[in-house]
């Protein structure tokens, strides 16, 4: 199975790996077929600005890149702005994954939003747009066409 080197990158030497101790935000996504499990950290101003953002991924290469890949793009953006990075922007950014590790985008994309829920719950407000997260994206691999 052939990587880009922007996954190989990322893999190697994956950014925003952490915890962040009192988040704002924590989200826990997994999937089943395959074991891997992502777990995001956000930490967001009174702005609704992600001012830091750490991730910790128990998965193959392609998990772990695509959580480096994801953390970047939403370090620094708006809750809205957040939002807006879908697992094909992530694939995008790194010059594409092999389909059968597309899922692993999905999970990327799943648990950003399940860190946004989070600190949508905890602040009691709501963000435009934001569904309730899935606990294990295998539900919805049938459904979704990437």
């Amino acid at each position: 199975m052939a990587y880009s080197e922007k996954v190989m990158d990322h893999f190697q030497h994956p950014r925003n790996v952490g915890e962040i101790e009192n988040p704002s935000g924590v989200g826990t996504v997994g999937n089943a077929q395959c074991g891997d499990i992502m777990r995001v950290y956000f930490d967001i101003d009174d702005e609704g600005i992600i001012r830091d953002v750490k991730f910790k991924t128990f998965g193959c290469a392609a998990a772990v890149a695509t959580s480096s890949m994801s953390t970047e793009m939403v370090k620094g953006k708006t809750v809205q702005e957040a939002l807006e990075v879908t697992n094909k922007a992530v694939m995008e950014a790194l010059d594409g994954l092999p389909p059968i590790k597309i899922h692993c985008s999905l999970l990327a994309e799943q648990a950003i939003h399940a860190a946004l829920w989070d600190y949508a719950e905890k602040n009691g407000i709501k963000i435009e747009g934001l569904k309730k997260p899935v606990n294990d994206i295998s539900e919805c691999i049938e459904e979704e066409d990437y």
